[in-house]
């Protein structure tokens, strides 16, 4: 209980924070925008992305590009903390240290759920076809794979401190790879086949794969419980590899 109870105070500090700064939520949805108004309309007509009506295909992978972009980042804010000393008197108060871990990995669902949602109700009037259920189960899976990333992006802040350089190298050279392997902006089948091994360990292709399957409301899809996999351990791992961090962090 009292783990539970610090977990959420410092999910409530840590969504305060956000609320405070609105416009850091606004500025995130600047780049999926952009891509789903110049870059959507030219997968029109390819096969693979569902013919002339490249939606239903090409919303779900910016739905996890936004989870993998925002969370994935987020250990920003807690390098700032850092070298302001404000993380510092943290580490000193009676809250657990794996809660002020978890809280701030659990506090990653809402603005991505926020987003996702402002994004597909975006995309209804341009032909996406929505299926509640499937929308519901896709956002609880993308706030599953939310939490681990952004628990991984905390475990790498603390890694990189007084050296933020590190961060946003590591960061930004892990992103990249991990977003083209997964499919999310152009279909893998006609890749070269060493491209598409690399693309099939990529634990992020099958929550794409998944997140496809559920906005069509294709709940059987083998893809779905693949994708369940991947998220949950995504989660697990970056909860683990987080917690055993922020313990290990000197005040």
């Amino acid at each position: 209980m009292s783990m539970m109870r610090d977990t959420a105070v410092v999910a409530t500090r840590e969504l305060s924070l956000t609320m405070r700064d609105p416009f850091s939520l606004i500025f995130g949805l600047l780049q999926p925008l952009v891509f789903l108004a110049f870059y959507g309309p030219l997968l029109a007509g390819i096969p693979s992305v569902g013919g002339t009506s490249p939606w239903q295909w090409f919303v779900p992978g910016i739905l996890v590009m936004i989870g993998l972009f925002g969370t994935s980042m987020s250990g920003g804010n807690l390098l700032y903390e850092m070298q302001t000393g404000s993380h510092e008197r943290m580490l000193v108060t009676p809250l657990s240290r794996s809660a002020l871990l978890v809280g701030r990995a659990f506090k990653e669902i809402v603005p991505l759920v926020v987003q996702a949602v402002v994004i597909v109700v975006l995309v209804i009037p341009a032909g996406f076809q929505l299926y509640p259920l499937g929308v519901v189960l896709g956002l609880l899976m993308l706030g599953v794979f939310g939490v681990g990333m952004g628990a991984l992006s905390y475990a790498l802040a603390i890694a990189s401190k007084n050296r933020e350089w590190l961060f946003y190298g590591v960061q930004q050279t892990l992103i990249f790879p991990l977003l083209i392997l997964s499919g999310m902006l152009l279909p893998i089948d006609d890749a070269p086949g060493w491209l598409q091994f690399l693309s099939r360990i990529n634990p992020l292709t099958h929550v794409v794969e998944a997140e496809r399957a559920l906005f069509a409301g294709d709940y059987t899809n083998p893809a779905v419980l693949f994708g369940t996999i991947a998220a949950v351990a995504f989660a697990v791992i970056g909860l683990a590899v987080g917690t055993r961090s922020m313990r290990r962090a000197s005040a």
